[in-house]
């Protein structure tokens, strides 16, 4: 039972020293000083009446009471900050702070010049992208507003489909001039692929007539740039949007008329957020230029 009641800056400086492991990387953090740090995390100890961090040679080493307060962190971090970005401001103003969440392959390929774009007619507006295929951010207050490829089910969101991206194989031109493409898709394993590591994504295409299993890939990483980026190498074949592709004419279309699939494309926000005016200019703005997007593939 705790016999008061810390505050949030606590919880902060708790999660700051399991992110870095010691008292002097979250004080760099956060910029405070070392032996703040280290009365927080006293004060933090005192008021819950647990033990937080063991010493190791490699550092701080959180308990496993600590750990279990990781995810109630979290989440006020996330409430703090969605706090911050409403107070940034005015409800019909096109000013203040808006925070995005998207794919790596959307968030670093296909919105900045959307968002630039944007920026250009609301100059006011700050922009804040986070990289992640994470299903709840929206409630959890980690985002405003979400472009997904799968369609929300959240009760308390506002969900729109703004199009369909269709995805296929493609390989470099270099690649193919050197090894030539595969013309039947039992050819495709003699090919070196590119695919996931450790996290099965949606681009497991089973409408191949077989199954890409982590065996298949001879490139695996989970982060779809990094797949992206061997792909424009010329590492092998890989999965690419028909309208990203068509951003770089290097990359060329194998097994036509076989190896694709289509995604749908949506865009979110918690229902909370409609009365504000950034908000809804933003997700208008998305629901446009993704749609212009996706019409391109």
């Amino acid at each position: 039972m705790a016999q008061t009641e810390p505050g949030w800056e606590l919880y902060r400086t708790l999660l700051a020293v399991i992110r870095e492991g010691s008292l002097s990387g979250a004080a760099r953090l956060l910029g405070l000083t070392q032996p703040t740090v280290g009365r927080h995390i006293d004060a933090l100890e005192a008021g819950l009446g647990i033990a937080l961090f063991t010493r190791s040679q490699g550092g701080l080493a959180p308990t496993e009471s600590a750990l279990a307060l990781v995810p109630h962190a979290e989440a006020m971090a996330s409430a703090a900050e969605a706090l911050q970005r409403a107070a940034s401001g005015e409800a019909e103003e096109d000013r203040g702070t808006v925070r995005i969440t998207a794919s790596e392959i959307i968030g670093t390929e296909v919105l900045p010049p959307i968002l630039a774009a944007f920026r250009e007619a609301h100059p006011r507006i700050v922009i804040e992208v986070m990289l992640s295929n994470r299903t709840e951010d929206l409630l959890q207050r980690e985002a405003d507003i979400a472009v997904r490829m799968i369609r929300p089910t959240q009760a308390a969101l506002v969900a729109r489909k703004v199009g369909v991206v269709r995805l296929g194989l493609h390989a470099h031109r270099a690649y193919i001039e050197a090894h030539g493409a595969p013309q039947t898709m039992e050819e495709l394993p003699q090919h070196p692929l590119i695919g996931y590591d450790r996290e099965p994504s949606v681009r497991r295409l089973k409408d191949f007539g077989f199954e890409l299993t982590r065996d298949l890939f001879a490139f695996r990483c989970d982060s779809d740039v990094a797949q992206f980026a061997a792909l424009r190498a010329g590492f092998g074949l890989g999965v690419c949007q028909f309208a990203l592709a068509k951003k770089y004419p290097e990359l060329v279309h194998v097994l036509p008329g076989m190896a694709h699939f289509e995604l749908d494309v949506w865009i979110a926000m918690h229902e909370d957020l409609k009365t504000s005016l950034r908000m809804r200019l933003m997700f208008d703005h998305l629901a446009a230029e993704l749609g212009a997007y996706a019409a391109g593939g």
